[in-house]
């Protein structure tokens, strides 16, 4: 399965692939100045070590056309007990500042709020990341919490019905 969006595709990583990054070898693709990154070497290795096909994981985001990977986004894990699912994203530097970002996780929060069982979507994100919060924002996210230099975003799946008396 994949995820499109107007200029970009998004698709699923398989644990070899992710294997196969972790151990530097990105034969196969062509990838933006920049990815992998530290970030992204971090959101890999636990699917890498511990992941399943079965099971989504994290998603590659690559430009339309030329195809050409520039990043990766995805959700920690499936829904808990809650409802609650976080996500995460990450772009190489030389592909910020495009609205690749805001697309990408568009379609993301699209499909996770698709799943069964979320109810509520929340990303973490460093206090002095403004596009980041920027982006969260433009896609209604709200500020939740802080808790040291992180910022905790929520948004609901759906927005409740009222109740008229």
């Amino acid at each position: 399965m994949t995820l499109e969006t107007p200029r970009l595709v998004l698709e699923p990583v398989t644990v070899t692939f992710a294997r196969a990054v972790l151990a530097g070898d990105l034969s196969g693709v062509t990838a933006a100045p920049g990815w992998p990154h530290a970030d992204t070497l971090d959101a890999l290795r636990p699917y890498a070590e511990h992941g399943s096909d079965d099971v989504p994981g994290p998603w590659l985001v690559s430009v339309r056309e030329p195809r050409v990977l520039i990043g990766e986004c995805g959700w920690y894990a499936p829904p808990g007990d809650g409802g609650e699912v976080e996500v995460g994203y990450g772009l190489a530097a030389s592909a910020r500042g495009n609205g690749y970002g805001t697309e990408a996780v568009r379609a993301l929060v699209g499909w996770v709020a698709a799943q069964p069982g979320v109810h509520r979507i929340v990303a973490n994100v460093e206090a002095g990341n403004t596009p980041s919060r920027r982006l969260l924002e433009r896609l209604g996210f709200t500020v939740a919490g802080v808790e040291g230099p992180m910022v905790r975003y929520a948004r609901l799946t759906a927005t409740p019905q009222l109740r008229l008396p």
